[in-house]
């Protein structure tokens, strides 16, 4: 008798009781592979950036680099506007460790310069958060 309630019940019990044991048995190893995961793609997003620091209200609203729109970029930063770094055709608003670094790259505005910090991205918006100037 193939299908025997009494058979049934045996290979109900096998199956519950070996899928608990594989799980438990494999469970350490997908934590270990998560684990390994968040740190490679924490190690990805670190990057070291070189390019031109601008403000961005004028970046965005008329392309506005270069040494001729450093002064106005410099005074633009340190009255609080946001900054960036334009860097192989692309920009990043640029955020120090939860903190503006507008006191720093103030004096970089229309300068090229490298920065190195994690790649991140909000809303659309790329960055390069937790940013650090890098000396040369």
């Amino acid at each position: 008798m193939l299908y025997s309630p009494d058979r049934t019940a045996k290979w109900l019990k096998f199956t519950v009781v070996a899928s608990f044991s594989a799980g438990l048995v494999l469970s350490p190893l997908t934590f270990a592979h998560e684990e390994h995961e968040k740190e490679a793609l924490a190690a990805a997003s670190e990057k070291t950036l070189t390019g031109e620091i601008v403000d961005l209200m004028c970046y965005a609203d008329h392309n506005a680099t270069g040494e001729k729109h450093a002064k106005c970029a410099a005074t633009c930063i340190k009255g609080g506007g946001p900054v960036a770094i334009l860097s192989d055709g692309k920009t990043y608003l640029v955020v120090g460790d939860h903190k503006p670094m507008n006191d720093q790259l103030a004096e970089y505005a229309g300068k090229t310069i490298t920065l190195k910090g994690k790649l991140a991205s909000n809303g659309g918006i790329p960055m390069l958060e937790n940013a650090e100037i890098v000396k040369k």
